[in-house]
């Protein structure tokens, strides 16, 4: 790096922030992408990897490999804290809680969303969210040992709770981790333990609305609810859920009518999304207006007003309704390194127009929902139209064979291929054996 180019700080390596520094990655500046993992994850296979079909490579690259011959893009590992927009810097935390200043010329916002509570932070302790690999690692850990731990238990209540598996959220991941759990019951685990069965485990999926995968056509969507019907997911509409604590959860009815108590030892939370923190910061010192979720509100080009030089992408992006979806966050990265290069040849920015190229969601193998504009495919051909759309956005040409691969094998086979997961147990006072995390719990109440 020359030191005297404009330098483009982005802050965040998903969809966004990749798209964004892979497109200036030719042009006459510096760049510098920060993101608190260092690497790139395919958000939308998470569920996959939660529940034993992927691993987490398959999923995710290292932003160093994947930017090895981008000599202008430098990548580092940090969490963005603070901003001060008149000296443009952005103030980073590294692991070790030490923290580095960065300067910019042009600052691009892609940190993403994390999961909402609505308020309620404590029930992050025994219902994780789906944002993280840490959050699939945390599902996969639960999930599995759900399994074993009623193994070892008698019949009845305690190894009925260990058995029921509770999903609060109704969209695409809510929809694909219900799916996946009961497919993993009723054919990978089926015949793999001796005191209990498997196939008897009872998943209970909670949503506010009235109907699964609300963005998708009403068609889609009574498919998809008559195919998790058939897999044994128990459906609950118009419910919230009210409380979650260790041994069961609360739902109470949006209409107000008596709550109920379900007794159960494993949460997945997928109900809402929410800014992070920095985001919220960010809003705050560039005086912006945001919604109810913290999203940042944009011009046409995807600036902050009065801030031409500071842009917001994907998920945080307040304007028109866009979509938190990978194709939205794509294409806003894609924009605004084309609006950096028209400001370095000195011609006007565009405006963003979002194009919509579609929505799926994976119920169960054979079985999937597909809506890219006019046409509308389920089943079979949409579990096709689902994999092809999937591995032509997966990063690296390694791990797209490595994912075909195994879907393949999956498909001919009922096991999955990476059941792993971790217990402590190594001795150090902040891993007992347990099959939660207390690691991870700390690191959550950390964060808010």
């Amino acid at each position: 790096m020359t030191g005297d180019r404009p330098k483009v700080l982005v802050i965040g390596g998903g969809f966004g922030g990749l798209f964004c520094a892979r497109r200036l990655g030719r042009v006459d500046v510096d760049v510098t992408l920060l993101d608190r993992t260092a690497c790139h994850v395919f958000q939308p296979l998470l569920y996959q990897c939660a529940t034993g079909t992927l691993s987490i490579g398959q999923i995710s690259r290292s932003l160093r490999e994947e930017f090895e011959h981008h000599r202008n893009v430098q990548t580092l590992l940090g969490e963005a804290v603070r901003l001060d927009p008149s000296a443009r810097r952005v103030t980073a935390r590294r692991p070790d809680e030490s923290q580095f200043d960065l300067d910019y010329d042009y600052l691009v916002i892609a940190a993403g969303m994390r999961q909402s509570y609505f308020g309620n932070e404590e029930f992050a302790a025994w219902a994780p969210g789906m944002k993280t690999l840490d959050d699939a690692l945390s599902i996969r850990r639960r999930v599995f040992a759900a399994f074993e731990i009623a193994e070892s238990l008698p019949a009845g209540p305690e190894r009925d709770q260990w058995l029921t598996f509770a999903v609060a959220g109704a969209g695409p991941t809510g929809v694909e981790l219900a799916g996946q759990i009961r497919e993993l019951a009723t054919r990978s685990l089926a015949n793999e333990f001796h005191s209990i069965e498997p196939e008897e485990a009872r998943v209970l999926l909670f949503d506010g609305g009235d109907r699964v995968l609300k963005s998708f056509t009403p068609a889609l969507t009574d498919r998809a609810t008559r195919v998790l019907e058939e897999l044994g997911v128990e459906l609950h509409f118009g419910v919230h859920v009210s409380d979650v604590r260790r041994d069961g959860v609360t739902v109470s009815p949006k209409d107000g009518g008596p709550s109920r108590d379900h007794a159960t030892r494993t949460v997945l939370w997928t109900a809402g999304v929410e800014a992070v923190p920095f985001a919220r910061h960010a809003a705050e010192v560039l005086g912006a207006d945001t919604d109810r979720s913290g999203r940042i509100a944009v011009n046409a080009d995807l600036s902050v007003a009065g801030h031409p030089e500071v842009f917001v992408i994907g998920d945080l992006a307040g304007r028109d309704g866009l979509p938190g979806v990978a194709e939205n966050a794509m294409q806003g990265g894609l924009h605004v390194a084309a609006s950096i290069r028209r400001d370095l040849d000195g011609r006007g920015r565009k405006a963003f127009r979002y194009r919509d190229l579609g929505s799926a969601a994976y119920i169960s193998r054979g079985h999937a929902v597909l809506q890219v504009g006019p046409i509308k495919m389920s089943g079979a051909l949409g579990w096709l139209g689902w994999g092809l759309i999937h591995i032509a956005f997966l990063t690296g040409v390694r791990n797209r064979f490595s994912t075909v691969g195994t879907w393949l094998a999956t498909i001919a086979r009922a096991n999955r291929s990476d059941r792993s997961f971790i217990l402590g147990g190594s001795g150090h006072p902040e891993e007992p054996y347990t099959w939660e995390s207390p690691v991870h719990q700390g690191k959550r109440s950390a964060d808010q």
